[in-house]
């Protein structure tokens, strides 16, 4: 049976790094980042005379959901052609709506394919370190206005989706140290690829 892979989790807690680190220890997977289409919702910004925030209210009505959507569409495809695919995305919202994740679950099943969802668990504190380091565009507005961006973040476990009866729908990685980060690197690929 196919996979198709969401590593999610609230931005800057180490999505990327570990969803490029999970697709190279892994067999047969189209690795698929979000943020590659930033170049495109940035464009968006700029015609419409926008500022470039992804907090505000014209990027949740007007670019939001269509990034998930073109991923999605994206990953689909390309189930048809590979064994694994791989979503890195925050998808913080979509995988606490049951109605969301049932929906993607019967298109998958369409394609003979399961979804696992690896949820990243990093400090508050180191997330913040980190949006710091990176110094991303992307992340401008949210240091600025750190205090009103983080009170609206979620970083509790999206644990609606985990049955207790499937070992791997829910995946927890902790990455807030490079203990953690070897550790839970080695668990997942040895769970993953126990189900291939």
């Amino acid at each position: 049976m196919k996979r198709l892979i969401l590593v999610t989790s609230p931005p800057a807690s180490g999505k990327t790094y570990i969803s490029k680190k999970l697709a190279k220890a892994l067999k047969h997977v189209v690795y698929l980042d979000k943020d590659t289409l930033i170049v495109l919702s940035h464009q968006i910004f700029k015609v419409m005379n926008e500022e470039v925030n992804r907090s505000s209210d014209f990027f949740e009505e007007h670019i939001r959901n269509y990034e998930y959507d073109a991923v999605l569409a994206l990953a689909m495809e390309a189930l048809e052609y590979d064994d694994i695919v791989l979503i890195n995305a925050p998808f913080t919202r979509e995988i606490r709506d049951t109605a969301f994740i049932d929906n993607l679950k019967n298109q998958l099943i369409e394609k003979d394919a399961r979804l696992t969802v690896v949820w990243v668990m990093t400090d508050v504190d180191v997330v913040k370190s980190r949006m710091i380091e990176r110094n991303s565009l992307r992340d401008t507005w949210k240091l600025e206005n750190w205090d009103e961006y983080i009170k609206d973040v979620d970083f509790s476990i999206p644990t609606s989706i985990d049955n207790p009866d499937i070992v791997d729908d829910l995946l927890l990685f902790k990455n807030s140290n490079q203990e953690e980060y070897e550790n839970s690197l080695k668990d997942l690929v040895s769970i993953l690829e126990q189900k291939q």
